[in-house]
């Protein structure tokens, strides 16, 4: 690293200062997003009233069976088209970060991957990123074009959220685009750091590194 592109050297007490200066912005930061949770816990939602189903390695499930007898259940749409041969880097990048599910399940919330490959592509593609999370196909279905999560320009990436009362089921949030980036904490870790994410939009030092747009990579495509 070249001596212009290091950060300024300071006293503790200088550095301190700073700190707590970016803190206060952090705070307002953690307001508004608390602010902002509590406005997405009372948004309004939407009756699912077709009835979808998909390939899982327990043979032909429903959308009600995705939620595994909880209350809540989480979808992420893994960009995975049926003639594909590996899943999105991003999508992977974004399921890497997702927490053991024992957490969201003792909260009665299940979350499932869902993508258009045929299944067995999905379970050659677990199987090579060591993931254990469910994953079951839409190939076949309307469930990718009724969500979003195919459209005119191809795969999306979105995050969907229902709610079950009985057997009815009901939209009540979703987000794409970098709406999702909060999943993959990955970039959470990186925004603290002082290189960043060190994609190209980033505001940085002069002298700093730089990638490109969407440069991260499948975990085992990274050289050593």
């Amino acid at each position: 690293m070249a001596e212009s592109a290091q950060p300024e050297i300071v006293t503790q007490e200088e550095w301190q200062a700073a700190i707590d200066e970016i803190r206060v912005k952090e705070k307002e930061l953690t307001r508004t997003t608390d602010a902002i949770n509590a406005m997405r816990r009372q948004l309004p939602m939407v009756k699912i009233e077709k009835n979808y189903t998909f390939d899982s390695d327990k043979g032909t499930v429903s959308l009600l069976d995705l939620f595994d007898g909880r209350k809540q259940l989480i979808v992420y749409h893994f960009m995975f088209a049926p003639e594909a041969d590996a899943g999105c880097p991003g999508c992977s990048w974004v399921t890497d970060a997702m927490s053991h599910p024992a957490h969201l399940n003792a909260r009665d919330t299940s979350l499932v991957l869902v993508s258009r490959a045929p299944l067995e592509k999905l379970d050659r593609y677990k199987k090579r990123m060591g993931w254990t999370l469910p994953w079951v196909s839409s190939f076949g279905s309307d469930f990718n074009h009724d969500f979003n999560a195919t459209n005119a320009e191809g795969e999306n990436h979105v995050a969907s959220v229902f709610l079950r009362d009985g057997d009815d089921i009901y939209r009540t949030y979703y987000t794409d685009n970098r709406g999702v980036e909060h999943l993959g904490s990955h970039w959470t870790w990186l925004d603290l750091t002082p290189y960043g994410r060190q994609e190209p939009w980033e505001v940085t030092p002069d002298g700093w590194p730089k990638g490109e747009m969407f440069w991260d990579k499948r975990h085992d495509e990274y050289e050593a």
